[in-house]
């Protein structure tokens, strides 16, 4: 098996606007974790997901760093707090 491309965290800005541009809402839940989306939309978008992944590869390292860019740009619900989407935080882009 060939070694899997790294992605790196100046990939991240990249890698968010391809999943979004791809029909998924990813968004940061909380500090330590995010999800690409719903399931519906992961389904519906699940062969340009493939071609994401493998254009970026792993990036299981770079979840805080993933994260981080999510909440910077809006892209997060805390838990607890009352937020159903990350577009209720109100600086969300």
């Amino acid at each position: 098996m060939a070694d899997r491309r790294l992605m790196k965290a100046s990939d991240i800005p990249a890698f968010v606007d391809r999943v979004i541009r791809a029909g998924c809402d990813i968004c940061a839940i909380g500090h330590f974790n995010y999800c690409l989306g719903d399931i519906e939309e992961m389904v519906a978008a699940e062969d340009e997901l493939q071609r994401i992944g493998e254009e970026f590869g792993d990036r299981d390292f770079l979840l805080t760093e993933i994260v981080a860019y999510l909440r910077t740009i809006g892209r997060y619900i805390d838990l607890g707090s009352g937020v159903s989407h990350w577009s209720e935080n109100g600086s969300a882009q």
